[in-house]
């Protein structure tokens, strides 16, 4: 079964069709909460939920345990919403522990009790195991990330919530810089929210006053010290980025995104302006014309290499148990060879 976008969740619950488990999937906070809370108002009444929502932690119940409470009627309620979280330490059983409750979900896929909204959290799944494989075909996977447009309308309504009211080019300029984290997003309009009271809408320079004052230490920044091979800069900047919260997988899916959009820039004219390289690379202005001044100074076949090293590393960064600083700190030294 594809995986959908968080803000079909509710579409597809109101469609009627049983579903054996719904996953969550993603780190973001604010999505996997919003989406957690329109499952539980959609299958339970709110004077229900004391008895109907419960949740569990995969790493410390167990899978037995967990399918034991799946199968149990809940108690003064038609249907219950069983929330599991760390669902991605499945991934990491011994193989015989792992084997054992595969067994079990599959068995209980089989025929899911259809009083049980059976909901599994998890930051990340290794598309290349069973399990993942098992709640592709059984369940409904819900991407917690959205693109950019629906971004920007997310930002809007955010704001909206907040008692406020945001420009489009602000959103769009907040969306840009904070790489479009739902999560980050909602803790900024917060702060622009109380700024811009009693002045009218958001505007763009608020967000340059606000957001962008306060985010020296932007990506942008990183990439630049790359292109130009100052990996001792380099090293101390992601020290930085890192002190600041910035999240080890955010911070390489922002690098990616980053190159992604020098590979696009490589292909214009270097004498392109800001506003008509913005139309086509889907940026502000101001970023656009940076990112073509920073893509002709890379070979094209070095920011192919660089995003191949990316991918790695998130994969990596998804699948296995790394150090992440050490491993971030290896991305640095190869991405600033001279052969990267």
């Amino acid at each position: 079964m594809p995986a959908i976008a968080p803000d079909k969740i509710v579409d597809r619950l109101a469609s009627g069709k049983p579903v054996a488990a719904i996953v969550l999937v993603g780190t973001d906070h604010y999505l996997r909460e919003m989406c957690r809370n329109k499952i539980i108002e959609t299958c339970v009444p709110s004077e229900l939920r004391d008895w109907a929502v419960t949740r569990s932690s995969a790493r410390e119940a167990g899978w037995a345990e967990i399918i034991g409470r799946a199968e149990t009627m809940p108690m003064m309620a038609p249907r219950q919403v069983l929330i599991v979280e760390e669902a991605e330490s499945l991934e990491k059983l011994g193989e015989k522990a792992r084997d054992e409750a595969l067994e079990l979900l599959a068995k209980y896929f089989e025929s899911p009790a259809p009083f049980t909204v059976l909901l599994l959290e998890a930051a990340s799944l290794d598309g290349r195991q069973r399990f993942f494989k098992l709640l592709s075909e059984k369940g409904l996977i819900v991407e917690l990330a959205i693109g950019p447009g629906s971004a920007v309308a997310l930002a809007t309504q955010m704001a909206k919530d907040l008692g406020a009211e945001i420009d489009r080019p602000a959103a769009a300029m907040l969306v840009e810089i904070l790489n479009g984290a739902p999560a980050r997003m909602k803790i900024e309009l917060e702060k622009l929210a109380v700024y811009a009271q009693g002045r009218g809408p958001i505007t763009s320079a608020d967000v340059e006053a606000l957001v962008v004052a306060a985010r020296k230490n932007t990506v942008w920044q990183l990439t630049e010290m790359l292109a130009s091979r100052k990996r001792a800069a380099a090293l101390a900047f992601l020290d930085n980025l890192l002190r600041e919260g910035e999240q080890p997988v955010m911070l390489v899916g922002a690098l990616a995104w980053q190159y992604r959009k020098l590979i696009e820039a490589r292909d214009l004219p270097a004498t392109v302006n800001g506003f008509q390289a913005a139309r086509q690379l889907g940026m502000r202005p101001e970023a656009a014309e940076t990112a073509v001044r920073q893509a002709h100074r890379i070979p094209k076949k070095e920011l192919l290499a660089g995003l191949a090293a990316l991918a790695e590393a998130d994969s990596s960064l998804k699948s296995s148990n790394p150090d992440p600083r050490a491993m971030l700190e290896f991305l640095i030294a190869r991405l600033t060879s001279a052969a990267a």
